[in-house]
């Protein structure tokens, strides 16, 4: 008899949690509205404190009005990146030259995306801005994984920040709103697969910091960070 405590890795849902990949190369195809309508829906269903919502969406496709936008973007991730990319890896062959190649590429095509999601909070001015990303990254990830459920990918990152205001001023954002994550998604060049992490055991605890959990095992095929 299966054990009834461990979960059907075949389920879909468990599935997409323990294998969404950060993408950040895509293809050139646009997103269908019907799928972009799907995405934002899964994203708005996720829970906030007090089921108060303060986050809020803006879509950027591919029209002439996104230009300024798009190019103010790419010029902040690369100004994010340029110190990495002043200092490459040694090993041109290793796993951490292929990541530089591809976050290279990921910064100096950002604004191509096909969709770029900014997500939005409310809080500007206010005193409790920590605790109210607590109410606008939930909806981010449900974001993310309904993008992967429909053949898509993306990756969250704040590398918007250098340009926040002059991006605020042309998305038109209300004083009190902030950007507090960009997501741009599209189809994915690779794709989605299982993903590199640090041991269970070393994230676990039972009862008290740093307890071994001894029940707190890894999964067979885990592939771990470093390796």
């Amino acid at each position: 008899m299966a054990d009834q405590h461990r979960p059907d890795t075949n389920r879909g849902l468990y599935e997409g949690l323990v294998s969404t990949r950060a993408i950040r190369r895509y293809r050139d195809d646009d997103v269908p509205e019907p799928d972009l309508n799907a995405i934002l829906f899964a994203a708005t269903r996720a829970p906030s404190g007090h089921n108060r919502q303060p986050f809020r969406f803006v879509v950027v496709r591919r029209t002439p009005e996104t230009v300024e936008v798009r190019r103010l973007l790419t010029g902040a991730f690369r100004q994010a990146w340029a110190g990495s990319r002043e200092d490459p890896p040694a090993d041109d062959t290793s796993r951490r030259a292929r990541m530089a190649r591809t976050m290279s590429h990921f910064v100096d095509h950002v604004g191509d995306a096909p969709v770029i999601v900014f997500a939005c909070l409310r809080s500007r001015g206010r005193p409790n801005d920590l605790f109210d990303g607590a109410s606008v990254f939930p909806a981010c990830q449900n974001l993310l994984l309904a993008a992967r459920s429909l053949g898509y990918g993306g990756v969250m990152s704040t590398w918007h920040l250098p340009v926040v205001d002059e991006l605020a001023r042309l998305l038109g954002l209300p004083d009190e709103v902030d950007v507090v994550a960009t997501i741009p998604i599209g189809r994915p060049v690779g794709g989605h697969g299982p993903v590199r992490r640090l041991p269970l055991g070393d994230l676990v605890y039972e009862n008290s910091w740093g307890n071994p959990a001894p029940w707190a095992v890894d999964l067979p095929g885990t592939r771990y960070t470093g390796g």
